[in-house]
């Protein structure tokens, strides 16, 4: 599995664009509003879902964390691809989070390929996983160890609501980026 790229934009003139890493070109779909702002000869750094199916491989890219987090939560929702959660994700994942937590339908139905129906399976599924409309938002975690810790917890599968709780929580006895994961999975592995 591929999980993320760091190369040059070799060419954008259509999505999925190429990207240049090590002599060698990926194609990666990625949102409308990187593929403009993108500009060609550049380099870039992307995280990276590798989508896997019977006849296709496809990589998907995003500049943050969060964008990648918010699209893997996406397909899993039964009825929604990979190109659809990319056109809900080129929304802006706080818009996103935030429509989720208003139980705004109508900002769903108003994206190509989604109805009704989708809209409101996105909007109970993903309720629970995003927490409050400002868990994506890493505004107010004041240092990167901080985020590192945020980062290295999700990967394990943990909420991101959940972890922003224990987070806060942290002594100021631990320092090191070691201290602060393992008292957080103590803490996490007591709810579980």
């Amino acid at each position: 599995m591929i999980g993320a790229l760091k190369g040059t934009v070799f060419s954008k003139t259509q999505n999925p664009i190429l990207l240049l890493t090590q002599g060698v070109g990926y194609l990666v779909h990625v949102t409308e509003g990187f593929l403009e702002s993108a500009e060609p000869n550049t380099e870039t750094f992307l995280f990276i879902h590798s989508h896997i199916r019977d006849d296709t491989f496809d990589l998907f890219g995003f500049p943050t964390r969060q964008e990648l987090v918010l699209f893997e939560l996406l397909i899993g929702v039964s009825g929604v691809g990979p190109k659809t959660a990319l056109t809900v994700i080129n929304r802006g994942v706080s818009a996103v989070t935030l429509a989720v937590q208003k139980s705004d339908v109508d900002f769903f139905t108003t994206i190509p390929r989604l109805g009704k129906k989708n809209a409101q399976k996105i909007i109970i599924e993903l309720k629970q996983k995003l927490g409050s409309s400002n868990d994506l938002d890493l505004s107010d975690i004041s240092t990167s160890e901080t985020k590192e810790v945020l980062e290295a917890l999700l990967s394990m599968g943990f909420i991101k609501n959940e972890i922003l709780a224990v987070i806060k929580n942290i002594p100021d006895d631990k320092t090191t980026l070691e201290q602060k994961v393992r008292f957080c999975l103590t803490y996490l592995g007591k709810k579980s």
